[in-house]
């Protein structure tokens, strides 16, 4: 018998010490899920697997990061994997719609959805940016080409994924799609953002956003470092110099530096060119 989309897709969801809160989201996802515990020390995962047999749990030992997510990937055996983290989760039909997509047009590797946020269902800003830029539409899925993902909102090809080396540890959490999205432009594949498919996001606000703040602006300019040319990583770090928390970036991608230069691997020049041409059109 023929596999529906959406029998095609494993959700691989990452915690740590999501508490209440994933407990809530764990019970709204469907099909075949991994769920990835960082370490947790609240006792979130306790019970998970008796209570939802179709649950793979796996207890990592330390807090890896965005690196849990490469263990759920690998561990899936399905050709297309959803993200999700304790504080998400997919529509009922955006794992089908995803699907589809990813069947009809085999050089797509990532299907980046539309994010709602909070019980009022607000649209995620991203979404009206990605909707709206200057990149080419594409009709079949009512969407248009993307450079980038949000973890939590993206489905995508396992072996694409896999092919570029999945999440790293130089960034190791926070913006951390960022150069995985980059190699995959570089490999030659296309990137879709589809608004009817549709994910949920309800952000703890209990979470430190200064610390989410800090990261961020530390793993732009990471990121830079191993994937983007010189005055792109330069004027990184001088916007950073301005903020507070980017100062605090700065000062801790330092020590992360050295490695990052180690992978330094510039994307090729029709990449860049298009990244470039976003970014200007973007100002």
């Amino acid at each position: 018998m023929e596999n529906r989309p959406e029998d095609l897709v494993t959700t691989v969801v990452i915690t740590r010490n999501g508490g209440a809160q994933l407990g809530r989201t764990i019970a709204l996802h469907r099909g075949a899920v991994i769920l990835l515990d960082n370490g947790s020390t609240d006792g979130c995962i306790d019970g998970i697997t008796e209570r939802f047999a179709q649950i793979r749990v796996v207890r990592l030992p330390a807090n890896i990061g965005a690196l849990a997510r490469n263990v759920g990937v690998l561990l899936a055996n399905t050709p297309y994997v959803a993200f999700a983290d304790d504080d998400s989760w997919w529509a009922p039909d955006a794992l089908a719609r995803a699907a589809s997509i990813l069947q009809q047009h085999e050089a797509v590797a990532v299907v980046a959805g539309r994010i709602l946020v909070g019980p009022e269902n607000r649209p995620d800003p991203i979404g009206a940016e990605m909707l709206h830029s200057s990149l080419p539409a594409w009709p079949t899925v009512g969407g248009r080409s993307v450079v980038g993902f949000v973890a939590c909102g993206a489905v995508l090809r396992k072996d694409a994924f896999l092919q570029v080396g999945g999440f790293d540890d130089v960034v190791f959490f926070g913006g951390e799609e960022e150069r995985v999205a980059l190699d995959l432009l570089a490999s030659g594949w296309d990137l879709v953002y589809a608004p009817h498919v549709v994910a949920h996001h309800h952000p703890q606000p209990s979470r430190d956003r200064s610390e989410r703040n800090r990261l961020i602006a530390r793993n732009s300019i990471l990121t830079a470092l191993m994937r983007r040319p010189w005055p792109v990583t330069l004027a990184r770090v001088a916007a950073a110099l301005r903020t507070s928390h980017g100062r605090a970036g700065v000062a801790t991608a330092l020590p992360r530096a050295a490695r990052g230069l180690l992978r330094r691997r510039p994307v090729p020049i029709e990449v860049e060119r298009r990244l470039a041409a976003l970014e200007r059109s973007s100002r």
